[in-house]
């Protein structure tokens, strides 16, 4: 029977080991993927602004040399990512492309005009940088007009800002909840030994020596949660990388390695301050207290 019980007690310690492990593992992990969107929000809301696109249209009277010139002074501007030429011709193939049919056979001439298509980087992309960049451009001559999506622009700087904002507000509900269910899995493994603990309590044993083993027990623990928790983000951020490689998202491994390091330290801290309160909490309480 002494062993029969004692192998019932050995599973259930694993058991329990185990759901710590999970706990803590599956909770950091959650955090470590916010921490990913919060470290990567700009570089995503970036991406998409830098899609916009600004398009110079010019008049059928400029002239070629005008046009490279304004290009080459665009190229040297720090507002510019990247700019395009497209000739009339290419605007009007790409178009037929796009209708299925040629529209010229039909009309007879090209009614499309040479153009660039401009793309500022994110910083520049606001409603007020863009208006002065736009009427520069619109001062010359040659220039017939510029056009952009302003509601566009608007609408998607008013979004950025309202999902940082909550982004911020999850971020701290998790984290509070990450705390919450890390300590509610370090006190049930504790309060399954809460008998022993006070034994050794009432046979002398100091409060830092009884609390002592438990700490080191469930740091080790920790330690493995935050294994799985890293080997788990490891994963997601490799196969997002792979998914979407123009966000660069490996790019800034310092970055990273902050994260990462921060995540598997707070998964130590947070089950360190879990576990002494914990013992503390059982170690104050009588003995009639433990039935309950």
């Amino acid at each position: 029977m002494a062993t029969k019980f004692e192998k019932f007690q050995k599973r259930r310690l694993i058991s329990s080991y185990l759901s710590v492990t999970l706990s803590i593992g599956l909770v950091l992990l959650l955090l470590g993927l916010l921490g990913l969107l919060i470290l990567n929000s700009k570089k995503i809301t970036d991406h998409f602004k830098e899609k916009i696109a600004l398009t110079v249209y010019f008049k059928d009277t400029s002239k070629k040399v005008e046009i490279n010139q304004l290009t080459k002074t665009l190229k040297l501007n720090a507002a510019v990512r990247k700019v395009i030429y497209i000739s009339k011709e290419t605007a009007a193939k790409q178009h037929a492309e796009a209708i299925g049919e040629n529209f010229i056979e039909f009309l007879g001439t090209n009614p499309l005009q040479n153009s660039l298509d401009i793309y500022l980087n994110a910083d520049f992309v606001n409603q007020e940088q863009i208006g002065d960049f736009v009427a520069t451009i619109n001062s010359k001559k040659f220039v017939e007009e510029v056009s952009f999506d302003k509601p566009l622009i608007s609408l998607l700087n008013n979004n950025i800002k309202k999902i940082s904002f909550w982004i911020l507000i999850i971020s701290g509900i998790c984290t509070l909840i990450a705390v919450l269910l890390i300590n509610n899995s370090i006190r049930l493994s504790v309060y399954a030994k809460r008998f022993t603990i006070k034994t050794m309590q009432m046979v002398g044993a100091t409060k830092s020596f009884i609390r002592r083993p438990f700490i080191w027990l469930n740091i080790k623990l920790g330690i493995l949660g935050g294994i799985l928790a890293l080997c788990g983000m490891g994963a997601v951020l490799y196969y997002l990388d792979k998914t979407f490689k123009e966000l660069g998202l490996l790019e800034d491994k310092l970055l990273l390695g902050g994260l990462f390091g921060g995540v598997f330290l707070l998964g130590l801290f947070i089950t360190w301050i879990s576990t002494f309160f914990a013992t503390h909490r059982f170690l104050s309480l009588q003995t009639d207290e433990l039935y309950y």
